[in-house]
């Protein structure tokens, strides 16, 4: 036989081999959990936020204040939209005695028709004698209605203790914080106790968590700022971990929804911090999260503060600079929630994932931009969309990771390259934002300068392609989630 005709069939068998082992495509309707877009910092000078949002189509908003001597709230449609709303203070601080100093770290639930504010709070003659509290208001709006004070939730150990939360598993009324137990030497601990109303602990409380890995311990042995999540019969409670600077960072224990919440052997730490200050997106020390849902409903938010400076003179608790920021977590393929890293300032990142390999995402990989499933380095996979280098209209897709770099087509490759500059970069990492080709729910990208030219993937590589056929559009179609 011709050597020609051999090889030609052998390669011919080849592709057939390799489209065989491929997994067949799943053609996606709109993903469930869509993406959607917010701008970092929400709220500045602004820390240990908890947003909460309530069946009456209003988001509502506290936090601490830099100068510790009021509570706060906002209220907007929008999770945008607290950036800008108005504040009203519904709570100052008394000016002798108990709640007269060091107002932390406030909460605000909806229970059974009414509201509830959690905080901690010292003496004004001993400002580190400090203790939880609740406030009370049966006001439909809780900016304006009145609150009294339920007074300090009573722990069997009469120590520091700040930081509660509640949630709910199973019909059951569960209360977290953290507490300094005299006997242990470290900062805080975390702990978890039913309760019998909102403001009166019921049982004997149990330690979940100390403070004993490396990360957990930087400056401070710190377990502090509990905060629950709960997805696929699965309970996460995230916790702050060492000093409130840049070594702040949350960690998280994970129990089943149906096991007894009330056993430390329920619960499993993660060994490593769940997310962390990044030195490449200018975040540090994130930490004292809460979270909330986007407006849709369809995707779980996290809401923390950050820093966006390391380097702080002086006692970490007088910087001011402490920023609300919020981010879309994903889910893992084992449900775990994924985090990522805190993202840069502006726009929040997205993802792409394939039309017609719906558990597939956009990722870099040694640069190389490629279609893969289980993305868990979540950053990898997350872009943002950002108005065009070439301009007309055109955007352009930055890496969450690596800013400064962006998707570029270099001779049909698609690549994650680092912006030189010059005018052939702008015009090879711009592209026209068209409805998706396979669906108009989704989106695709012409290139700039190459008309009629793609984003697609072949081979599970994205190249920068004409666009023929159905299936050539379908490989050229994405969603953002």
């Amino acid at each position: 036989m011709n050597p020609r005709r051999i090889c030609s069939v052998l390669t011919a068998w080849a592709a057939l081999v390799a489209a065989l082992l491929l997994p067949s495509p799943a053609h996606a309707a709109a993903p469930a959990s869509p993406a959607v877009s917010y701008s970092n910092p929400l709220v500045n000078q602004r820390a240990d936020p908890h947003i909460f949002k309530h069946t009456d189509g209003f988001y509502y908003y506290t936090a601490t204040v830099p100068e510790y001597d009021r509570i706060i709230l906002r209220r907007a449609t929008t999770i945008q939209g607290l950036s800008a709303a108005p504040e009203t203070v519904i709570w100052t601080k008394h000016a002798s005695g108990e709640m007269g100093a060091h107002i932390w770290a406030p909460e605000i639930h909806f229970i059974d028709g009414k509201w509830y504010v959690y905080f901690a709070a010292g003496r004004a003659d001993d400002v580190w004698r400090i203790r939880m509290y609740v406030l009370e208001s049966s006001a439909a709006n809780p900016l304006t209605g009145g609150w009294t004070e339920k007074g300090r939730i009573a722990t069997p150990m009469d120590s520091f203790s700040l930081d509660a939360t509640t949630f709910v598993v199973h019909g059951a009324r569960y209360l977290s914080w953290a507490q300094k137990d005299p006997a242990i030497d470290n900062n805080s601990n975390l702990y978890i106790a039913r309760l019998a109303n909102p403001w009166t602990i019921t049982g004997t409380p149990v330690r979940l968590s100390m403070p004993t890995y490396g990360w957990e311990t930087v400056g401070h042995k710190v377990n502090e700022g509990p905060a629950v999540i709960q997805r696929g019969g699965k309970v996460f409670m995230t916790y702050s971990a060492s000093a409130t600077d840049s070594n702040y960072c949350l960690g998280m224990l994970t129990a089943s929804a149906s096991a007894n919440l009330l056993d430390p052997a329920a619960w499993t730490k993660s060994p490593t911090p769940v997310f962390a200050g990044n030195a490449a997106t200018g975040q540090y020390g994130p930490g004292h999260n809460s979270f909330t849902t986007s407006e849709d409903g369809r995707s779980d938010i996290l809401v923390y503060h950050d820093r966006n400076y390391k380097d702080i003179s002086g006692d970490p608790l007088n910087d001011p600079n402490r920023r609300t920021r919020v981010q879309k977590v994903y889910w893992n393929a084992d449900g775990t929630p994924n985090f990522g890293i805190p993202v840069a300032d502006g726009v929040t990142p997205q993802r792409l994932s394939s039309f017609n390999y719906p558990s597939h995402y956009l990722r870099h990989w040694d640069y190389r931009v490629k279609l893969e499933a289980n993305v868990t380095n979540l950053a990898d996979s997350q872009f943002r969309t950002v108005s065009g280098l070439a301009g007309n209209g055109t955007v352009s897709l930055e890496s969450a990771n690596f800013p400064g770099h962006y998707l570029r087509a270099r001779n049909g490759e698609v690549w994650v390259d680092r912006n030189d500059g010059s005018t052939a970069f702008a015009d090879s990492a711009s592209f026209h934002r068209r409805p998706g080709l396979a669906d108009a729910a989704g989106v695709s990208f012409e290139a700039y300068r190459s008309p009629g030219q793609y984003l697609r993937h072949y081979g599970f590589l994205l190249h920068v392609q004409p666009v023929a056929g159905t299936l050539a559009a379908q490989d050229a179609t994405f969603h953002q989630q």
